[in-house]
């Protein structure tokens, strides 16, 4: 299908008029929606008028010509207060992972060439410079990291929505193998 100048024509009326993509696509006929968005971009078609949408149907007035009140909504029944273990879980928050590399027994710093599967993984500082080394603490089997790197390695997922006192979903995060 070519774009004649009355196509052209057309799709600029009813672009200006509001219509949408899909509307403008019927109305051509023989050509897509993405045909007609690819064509108005060509074009340069940005100001249009506000989209046509079918027009809502207005509710129905009651025979006395008024509306009818709004139902009032039920009042909420206070939340039962909290006992001082949950405020005291809810307050725990994570030791944040160590910043300092561990020394090994010679006193030297764990290296991409000294690190063995027992050490934990998580790189300190900048790989360019001289002083980068990882963490080097002991790790349990077949985790690269120490406990409180996998902390921050692997984050609980959490439910969409949910306030910030709900409990995590999914594995505990210091643990990989749950992961699979």
């Amino acid at each position: 299908m070519a774009w004649t100048e009355d196509r052209v024509a057309t799709l600029t009326k009813l672009w200006a008029e509001g219509l949408s993509a899909s509307q403008i696509a019927k109305e051509l006929g023989e050509v897509t929606r993405n045909a007609v968005i690819g064509k108005v971009h060509r074009l340069g078609l940005s100001g249009r008028a506000k989209p046509s949408r079918p027009k809502r149907k207005t509710a129905k007035k009651s025979s006395a010509g008024t509306t009818p009140a709004p139902k009032p909504r039920a009042p909420r029944a206070p939340s039962a207060p909290r006992t001082p273990e949950q405020i005291v879980a809810e307050a725990a928050v994570p030791a944040p992972p160590p910043l300092e590399a561990k020394k090994m027994s010679n006193g030297e710093f764990a290296t991409i060439l000294t690190i063995t599967d027992h050490m934990c993984k998580w790189p300190i500082g900048d790989p360019s410079k001289s002083e980068f080394r990882f963490c080097g603490r002991k790790t349990e089997e077949d985790e690269p990291y120490c406990v409180a790197h996998s902390r921050v390695a692997y984050q609980p997922s959490r439910r969409r929505g949910a306030s910030s006192n709900t409990k995590a979903i999914g594995p505990n995060p210091t643990s990989r193998k749950r992961l699979r």
